[in-house]
């Protein structure tokens, strides 16, 4: 696993490098998982604040199409994707997180699933970076930072870092379908 970005990543578990993910080399990598920023789409991101932010998924999406490995696009609800899978916490494992995220993936993959199903409030919602919002509170209990380390399984980040993090076990979920698709071609 390597991770790219243009901010750096202190807390970053794997091989990191702080880069422009639009220009760094992607040659000699199997897979690859991207993840443009969101903001412009975010139910977090208050109305007038979305014109500060730029589609990446377009260029994103040109870019892994030439390549020619396996890929997959992550953003949440609302990006200009097709939601091959919609993620939440429920199905992936943990039960107390509300975070749907939506994952464009090169072999288009495909599943049905009853929707997800979070008990009221039992959920915790990881958005943002103030204190709890309209928008923010309307998906969840906005929790403390110990609080969404638990519900993401995630122990090392900030509380920042934590707001903008895709939780292991979604990646965990989508390699398996990448996996499973790479043996149904071969």
């Amino acid at each position: 696993m390597t991770g790219v970005d243009i901010a750096p990543q202190p807390r970053y578990p794997f091989e990191f490098h702080q880069a422009d993910a639009m220009t760094f080399p992607l040659d000699g990598f199997d897979a690859i998982h991207a993840s443009p920023v969101c903001k412009l789409w975010s139910v977090a991101t208050p109305a007038w604040a979305r014109g500060n932010h730029q589609n990446q998924i377009p260029q994103v999406r040109a870019r892994l199409l030439a390549i020619g490995v396996p890929w997959v696009i992550e953003n949440v609800p609302g990006a200009p994707l097709r939601p091959d899978y919609k993620l939440c916490g429920c199905i992936c494992g943990l039960p107390e997180l509300r975070r749907e995220r939506w994952f464009e993936t090169s072999w288009h993959g495909f599943e049905m699933r009853p929707p997800c199903i979070h008990p009221p409030g039992s959920v915790i919602t990881v958005a943002g970076h103030g204190e709890p919002s309209g928008p923010r509170m309307a998906h969840g209990v906005i929790a403390h930072k110990a609080d969404w380390e638990r519900a993401m399984r995630i122990g090392w980040m900030s509380r920042d870092e934590l707001a903008q993090a895709i939780p292991p076990a979604y990646t965990e979920y989508i390699g398996k379908q990448l996996i499973d698709a790479l043996s149904e071609a071969s």
